[in-house]
């Protein structure tokens, strides 16, 4: 099934390579009770050579996915990278967020944890604070629990700027489609922040939960994942509900070429009436 070879980067300016495209943890992932489908759409990504897996302690049955494949297949596990999140606030109940996953996912180490879905400066405040969840995260950092660690966020990009300009992180996770040109701060601001220092940025939402996927308009899968290749991003992540899903996200992380500033624009344009409405996920 492996098609051409996925084009890498480095992850951050210390990471290791990693594929442009990955498996977000949405998508079948992010279900209950549906393991044959679920191995079925990470064996396609491995066999796809998609090298970035994503989840999270509250993405329902994500790790537990991902422990019915690693441990019998060490190999394949050696050569991925894999993430995962916590969204606790305070050291010891991620620490323990940090164990499950890893039990779960029946690995020894992540390659990339983070703090997950930071939203306000109550949020800031608790976890940078003596006892917060950033200690957490350091900590795993140090011990090598953790290879890199990150922040995501969705809610305010004010609120994300702050995290990645005050926090030793490795990465950061954010929006990153058409809608945010428009409406500003994530591509703008977090983004050039991140960049300068130094750390992978990688892009969510691309699809809009495949809210944003119109062919009559054309708006394809794959020209989405494109645009948001074409900003200054690492790893744009897509959760996927099908083989045939990943293989179009496959196809897309094969192009090497960014999109040109006209078709950009474009796709762009057909945003703006509705960049408010369509990042349903900012803060109202």
């Amino acid at each position: 099934m492996r098609g051409e070879p996925l084009p890498t980067v480095p992850f951050g300016r210390r990471g290791p390579p990693v594929t442009r495209v990955g498996l977000g943890g949405e998508g079948v992932l992010r279900t209950r009770g549906r393991g044959d489908e679920a191995r079925e759409v990470i064996q396609t990504a491995l066999d796809l050579g998609i090298g970035y897996f994503d989840s999270a302690r509250v993405y329902e049955d994500s790790e537990r996915y991902y422990g019915s494949v690693w441990p019998r297949q060490p190999d394949a596990r050696a050569r991925i990278f894999q993430a995962s999140k916590s969204a606790s606030r305070d050291r010891k109940t991620a620490l323990w967020d940090l164990s499950r996953t890893l039990a779960r996912m029946g690995i020894e180490t992540l390659d990339l944890w983070q703090i997950h879905d930071v939203r306000t400066q109550a949020d800031l405040d608790l976890i940078a604070a003596p006892g917060g969840a950033l200690e957490a995260f350091l900590e795993a950092r140090d011990t090598g629990k953790a290879r890199h660690i990150g922040v995501t966020g969705h809610h305010d990009p004010a609120v994300l700027s702050q995290a990645v300009s005050c926090w030793p992180v490795d990465a950061v996770m954010m929006p990153v489609n058409p809608a945010e040109v428009v409406l500003g701060g994530f591509l703008d601001d977090t983004l050039p922040r991140a960049r300068d220092k130094g750390i992978a940025v990688i892009g969510m939402k691309v699809l809009g939960a495949s809210h944003y996927v119109r062919p009559e308009a054309g708006l394809t899968a794959e020209r989405l994942v494109r645009f948001a290749l074409s900003q200054e991003v690492t790893v744009a992540i897509v959760g996927c509900a099908s083989p045939g899903e990943v293989q179009e996200l496959a196809r897309a992380g094969t192009c090497q070429e960014r999109m040109s500033p006209e078709e950009q624009a474009e796709i762009t344009e057909i945003f703006r009436p509705n960049a408010r409405r369509l990042a349903f996920y900012r803060k109202r």
